[in-house]
């Protein structure tokens, strides 16, 4: 077997390294969140005179349910621990539970009713439940029994230091 010269030796091993990068990294999944980075998917939910945020899972479900933001619903109790809302349509593309530690402030959407379920206590995850995200603070609003008006959007970016948008 011959010898390669060294330096011919630093250049396939520098090509193969410049091969192997972009195999490396397609697997990585970035979205366009609104923080702008993965998993950056952030709502706003005006409920009951508060305003609440949520920060969505990188899921295909939880992507889907952002595309079809703005929405207004109406919330009401359901079973001591939650609030539901009727989507407008059912999601197609379903993360299916059971899923790993649910808790209180989860974001949820159910299949077979097509329903977000805002979890504000504890509650069982099942194959019928998809989480979407989870509440990024205080649950307190969601205790505030009857039926109300529910608006998601999108949520703005945080300002920078300056007092702008990364925007403008």
């Amino acid at each position: 077997m011959s010898q390669i010269d060294p330096r011919r030796r630093g250049l396939l091993v520098a090509a193969c390294a410049a091969a192997a990068i972009p195999t490396l990294a397609f697997g990585r999944q970035e979205t366009d969140g609104a923080a702008g980075e993965p998993g950056g998917m952030r709502i706003r939910l005006s409920f009951a005179g508060a305003a609440m945020t949520a920060t969505l899972e990188d899921n295909p479900s939880a992507r889907e349910f952002f595309a079809m933001l703005p929405l207004d619903l109406t919330a009401s109790d359901f079973g001591g621990n939650e609030k539901i809302a009727h989507l407008p349509r059912k999601l197609r593309e379903l993360t299916r539970g059971p899923f790993p530690e649910p808790r209180a402030g989860d974001l949820c959407y159910y299949v077979p009713w097509g329903n977000l379920a805002l979890f504000h206590g504890g509650y069982q995850s099942t194959r019928d439940l998809v989480r979407l995200g989870h509440f990024d603070g205080d649950l307190r609003p969601l205790l505030i029994r009857g039926e109300h008006k529910l608006r998601i959007e999108r949520a703005e970016q945080k300002e920078n230091s300056h007092g702008h948008s990364p925007r403008q």
